[in-house]
């Protein structure tokens, strides 16, 4: 885990369960949690949510199969999820195609909640478009696609390394070519009147509204038509 030391040093002082519970929500009446991907720093505490489903996209299994310190160089823990409350989405579930995106899965059958196939970054990454009025706004929460809004606005490109014979290392993305296509459509989504594209990593938006009431009890503004 050279890299989480390196560039993400962690700090937690409130949690999701937290979070929900300072709303009136408590953690255990939550039944289903989709995942964006297995890595640490998206998981959470799967025990403060004992009813819970947790939904992950297809090859995720693989990738919890081989955890740190079993790879040294994983950024997944053992133990993130409960076997037994623990699915994950075939890719024969991804049959529809949605703005720009080959690989949509319809969850609720209504349109009004698309799990996306996002490959690239980790194996069963998946990112979440929904609906959020009634009049054609949504928001996409875009999970690992990019660490920095400027990759969506092709202003910078993917941050890599490479060893003495030339082989990518200390990329976030497990395959950067494929990484880069999924960060092209959302990129084209970001254009999209009345879609708010938001990022697991986006500091610059964290920092302008941390504390504020965008953070639940609270909701984030609908995207303007």
């Amino acid at each position: 885990m050279n890299l989480v030391n390196r560039y993400m040093p962690i700090n937690v002082p409130q949690d999701a369960a937290d979070s929900l519970a300072k709303g009136g929500v408590p953690p255990e009446t939550i039944k289903t949690i989709i995942v964006s991907h297995a890595h640490f720093d998206h998981v959470g505490d799967h025990t403060l949510f004992p009813n819970a489903t947790f939904i992950l996209g297809e090859g995720a299994d693989l990738v919890l199969s081989t955890p740190y310190p079993a790879d040294p160089s994983s950024m997944v823990i053992p133990d993130s999820f409960p076997p037994n409350r623990t699915k994950f989405l075939e890719r024969s579930a991804f049959s529809d195609s949605l703005a720009g995106f080959p690989a949509a899965y319809d969850y609720f059958q209504d349109g009004s909640l698309y799990i996306i196939d996002s490959p690239g970054h980790l194996p069963g990454h998946i990112n979440v478009l929904a609906r959020t009025s009634s009049n054609g706004s949504w928001i996409y929460l875009a999970g690992d696609t990019c660490h920095d809004l400027r990759l969506l606005r092709g202003e910078n490109e993917i941050f890599y390394e490479t060893d003495v014979h030339g082989n990518i290392c200390n990329c976030f993305h497990k395959n950067k070519e494929v990484a880069a296509e999924h960060i092209r459509r959302v990129g084209a989504l970001n254009k999209t009147k009345g879609v708010h594209v938001l990022i697991a990593h986006d500091w610059q938006w964290y920092e302008k509204n941390k504390g504020g009431p965008v953070f639940f009890p609270g909701s984030i503004p609908v995207a303007s038509l």
